[in-house]
């Protein structure tokens, strides 16, 4: 019994098995969008927020450290820049018009004009200066997920559930890890729950036929 407990206590060892996420269907993604009342300015903060999470894949972390000098055109397309990841990792993150239109709502009707994009709404349902914190997110995804009789959901989900959907709808493994900002592909590969196909490789889709010249006993040189 004492060496379990110390081998437990060994940083670096392997432990078996591994916790899978939940992961929402498109229908369901859209119906936690539904359940957000917009009428409020609570109800149009956590839109964009669940939104943010669904839309762009953030962490919790990251929402809440969203300033608005960081929503950007770049080519043409509104993205978030010079986001700050797990591990320091800096990238760029596509933001869709979805996503888009959700912030400004936002922001259009509580004139935040600098600064942090989210922040705390009074119980009188009144802005403040001071931005979200991390429970702040944590609750509404569990109060809406609990609308749509969804349990055990987490902010976190939210990001895989983006990944399966962005693979889903054709999304290059790549890019998604790019969307993401993990360090590796086999990261990715967990969040969306897929594994290699090796029965239909990727490489099987195109075709190169090569010339192949079969070695003869005169042609094999010593």
């Amino acid at each position: 019994m004492e060496l379990a407990i110390g081998i437990r206590r060994v940083k670096g060892v392997k432990r078996l098995g591994r916790r899978i996420g939940n992961w929402l269907t498109v229908d369901q993604a859209q119906e936690l969008l539904n359940a957000v009342s917009q009428g409020t300015q609570r109800g149009r903060r956590d839109a964009a927020v669940i939104g943010l999470l669904l839309g762009c894949g953030l962490r919790r972390s990251e929402a809440v450290k969203l300033r608005l000098d960081q929503l950007q055109l770049r080519e043409s397309h509104w993205v978030i820049v010079d986001m700050v990841g797990k591990g320091g990792r800096l990238r760029t993150i596509p933001l869709p018009a979805r996503c888009k239109g959700l912030i400004d709502a936002w922001i259009h009707d509580t004139g935040v004009t600098d600064g942090k994009v989210f922040r705390r709404v009074s119980k009188n349902g009144t802005r403040q200066d001071e931005g979200v914190t991390t429970d702040v997110v944590w609750y509404a995804v569990k109060r809406y997920a609990k609308r749509i009789g969804i349990d055990h959901l987490a902010p976190h989900d939210l990001r895989r559930t983006c990944a399966r959907l962005c693979h889903e709808a054709g999304g290059e493994l790549e890019q998604i890890q790019f969307l993401l900002g993990h360090a590796s592909v086999q990261t990715t590969e967990r969040y969306i729950g897929c594994r290699q196909n090796l029965r239909e490789a990727v490489n099987d889709r195109f075709r190169i036929s090569p010339s192949i010249k079969l070695l003869t006993e005169s042609s094999v040189v010593a």
